[in-house]
């Protein structure tokens, strides 16, 4: 049965039509992005802006890719794609994201405001509007992975975008190995089961130092708890990524340390998280064909 034209039904209120414009054009953005990974923890400084850039640039190796910076009030994702002073442009298809490392699209609030010290002093609502616009608004074109940065905690963003796409494959949760940090992530565990996100499994960064020196392994805040918590919950366990200056450093250049140093033992946990994301990934529906595919 065929779905009522919104154009043609005038007793539809103009605040639902509006609203079912903007479905149909999200589904329409949204149905040429074969997987949608999104990268939440519990809580701030654990890296997960950090690892949600170069889990972007290693999928990129060999994918088109995008990455959506959905932390409206902290957006810190071009500053670590080296695209911070990119200029943004509006096209005929809608607005032209930045283009990074690998050749990953990228699109942040920091990109489109005045300036780098600029203040987003906006309660839910207009954050919200804000992440709709740059996943309808945005040219991204035919990718074959959107990995969406989300602010930490399990409020207004987290549960917009868990609603706004629904087909989403899934989220990759970010926890450090000290207590604090679990205490949080399960609360982000327990969110995603709530809204039915699922979850493709944990990471735990900053797990344990390795000595440039004398190449010994240094349990800087403890180790194995979120490999641990993975077990204890029954989710899979990606991985942990040890501590490595050269994170930070290519952090704020601008450069994910995934491509300036691929044998680090930082780089390598990434890249095996990486492959470990695409295995526990759900098969692409064919897309339908026909004069009702669209």
């Amino acid at each position: 049965m065929l779905s009522p034209d919104p154009e043609s039904s005038p007793e539809i209120p103009p605040h639902i039509m509006a609203a079912m414009k903007e479905r149909m054009r999200m589904a329409e953005r949204m149905r040429n992005i074969k997987h949608k990974i999104i990268v939440m923890s519990g809580k701030g400084g654990v890296g997960k802006s950090s690892l949600a850039a170069n889990l972007a640039v290693a999928l990129a190796a060999d994918s088109k890719v995008g990455l959506l910076d959905a932390d409206v009030t902290g957006p810190d994702i071009p500053k670590l794609m080296g695209v911070e002073d990119a200029h943004i442009i509006s096209g005929d298809q809608g607005i032209e994201p930045a283009v990074g490392p690998n050749g990953v699209k990228v699109i942040s609030m920091a990109l489109l405001l005045v300036g780098r010290d600029t203040p987003v002093i906006w309660r839910g609502p207009l954050k919200i509007k804000a992440i709709k616009q740059m996943m309808i608004d945005v040219n991204w074109g035919d990718l074959d992975f959107m990995v969406i940065d989300l602010p930490p905690g399990t409020s207004d963003e987290p549960l917009s975008i868990a609603q706004e796409i629904p087909d989403a494959d899934g989220a990759v949760v970010i926890t450090t190995p000290q207590e604090v940090s679990l205490l949080d992530v399960r609360k982000s565990i327990a969110f995603a089961q709530a809204v039915r996100l699922p979850i493709l499994g944990v990471v735990e960064n900053m797990s344990g130092f390795v000595c440039p020196h004398c190449g010994k392994n240094v349990d800087v805040f403890k180790r194995g708890g979120g490999e641990a918590a993975a077990k204890e919950l029954g989710l899979p366990f990606l991985g942990r990524i040890p501590l490595d200056p050269q994170i930070v450093i290519g952090g704020d250049a601008g450069k994910p340390f995934v491509l300036e140093h691929p044998g680090s033992p930082a780089a390598k946990a990434m890249a095996g998280i990486a492959r470990e994301v695409r295995k526990n990934l759900k098969p692409v529906a064919p897309r339908p064909t026909g004069p009702l595919a669209r």
